[in-house]
């Protein structure tokens, strides 16, 4: 079976928008059954329930990774913590009432295992974001991360700082033994100054290909963006 860790060099930089054309990509390449899974979703909506099915959080990067999977499976499993307040996710559950326990992500990553030909994980924010803090134990991204030992794709938002944020991400990502299978590089500051001298500085030192280089277009959609998606 085939999966991916997604994470980011900050949060908003575009790790939903990879994962999603990432699935797609997946499917162009002969995986029939893959399906995306967000963890932990900071920031949802309540939704009511239709025809006697209960109400849900609902997050919009969840609902982006359903639509792109050609596997379709309980919420317990592709998003086994969806938070109403949008924040840090080990405050946002410290307000739901709830702890984060990444056992239970594990165990929810291994079930979708067992259906499916390939799996994309979506961090939370970026690579070191806190999932739990309580006495005696301060977990992260990069702690599920590694107990999913799973290849890593890095997104790397394109605006100023990103060569600092992205050269760091590196550095946690390969200091943890994990393997950075690769990383895109997404447009999120339509006006940065000397964009292309950032890439070529990107293109020297990551320490692994570059997998996709989207401009700035809202309007693009997955499905699109996976024709100019290269697979790990």
């Amino acid at each position: 079976m085939t999966a991916y860790f997604i994470t980011g060099t900050d949060t908003g930089v575009g790790k939903t928008r990879t994962s999603a054309a990432l699935i797609h990509a997946l499917r162009n390449a002969g995986h029939a059954r893959v399906v995306g899974m967000k963890p932990v979703a900071a920031g949802c909506d309540w939704v009511e329930g239709v025809n006697g099915h209960p109400g849900q959080w609902l997050n919009e990067d969840v609902v982006a990774l359903r639509a792109a999977s050609s596997l379709h499976v309980p919420s317990s499993f592709d998003n086994p913590y969806a938070l109403p307040l949008a924040a840090s996710p080990h405050i946002a559950a410290r307000q739901a009432g709830t702890e984060i326990d990444l056992a239970h992500i594990e165990a929810s990553f291994h079930a979708l295992q067992q259906h499916a030909d390939a799996v994309v994980v979506e961090g939370a924010g970026g690579f070191i974001v806190p999932l739990c803090e309580l006495p005696g134990c301060f977990e992260t991204s990069a702690d599920l991360a590694q107990r999913l030992h799973l290849p890593v794709i890095m997104v790397v938002g394109l605006r100023l700082g990103c060569l600092n944020h992205a050269l760091l991400t590196q550095e946690a990502i390969l200091s943890r033994g994990l393997t950075l299978a690769g990383w895109v590089a997404n447009v999120v500051e339509p006006g940065m100054a000397e964009q292309a001298a950032n890439l070529a500085t990107l293109k020297a030192h990551l320490q692994a290909p570059m997998l996709a280089h989207w401009g700035w277009d809202p309007q693009a959609g997955p499905a699109e963006l996976a024709q100019s998606m290269r697979l790990p």
